[in-house]
Parts: structure tokens; sequence; C-alpha cells
């Protein structure tokens, strides 16, 4: 018997996040332009949720496991240097890819312990 697909989705961690993405619409052009690249990322998660790469677990910040209670983490590389991080979640049924955020690859080094030579 063939297993029916999972249904995937894409979520924000918190209304807040949610704002800010809705915020970045109306911004300024780089603003509109980091828009954009996340609402590529939503689609190439809504293909194919592993897409991003694995996080060791070491390296994950502290703060996300207190406060998201995450049991993987992943990184999307967006364009110009952003990351966007994410967990995925699921069940028999559905599939979901849940934006933490999405920072600079400078604040993306800087908390996850990467020293700059």
């Amino acid at each position: 018997m063939k297993q029916k697909a999972r249904a995937r989705k894409i979520a924000f961690i918190d209304p807040s996040l949610k704002k800010a993405f809705e915020e970045l619409k109306s911004g300024k052009y780089e603003d509109q332009q980091l828009a954009s690249f996340l609402n590529r990322a939503m689609e190439d998660l809504m293909q194919d949720p592993l897409c991003g790469i694995r996080i060791p677990t070491d390296l994950w910040p502290k703060g996300y496991i207190q406060k998201y209670h995450i049991n993987n983490l992943r990184k999307y590389d967006l364009p110009n240097g952003w990351r966007l991080l994410y967990t995925v979640r699921g069940n028999e049924v559905e599939i979901i890819s849940i934006l933490i955020e999405w920072i600079s690859h400078k604040d993306y080094e800087r908390k996850f312990g990467y020293k700059r030579s």
C-alpha cells in the first residue's frame, strides 16, 4: 500500500516574527529584497522541508533550546550573507517548517560561536 504524502506547511515561531516579516515587505529597498529572499526560501521549504543544512546539536544557542524546546535546527543560506534558521516538526499527517529567525552572516557567526581568524 502506497503511503500518502504528508501536507507541508510554513509557520512562524511567534507572532512578532510574522509581523517583522510583513514589515519587511513595505520597508526600504533592502528590507523588501530580504522579504523576497525569505519568500523564495519558504517556497523551497514547502517543496523540501529538509533542504536546509542541519546544525549540529552542540552548536545550538541555549536560548533556542530553552525558549522553543527544539529537537532539530536547520540553516537555509539566503543571498547577501543572510541566514534563515528554522526547525522541522511533523506527524503522520503533516510536516511543518517553523521559522525561528533570519540573521546576518556576522550575527550568525557570533550567535553560534564561530571565531574570526
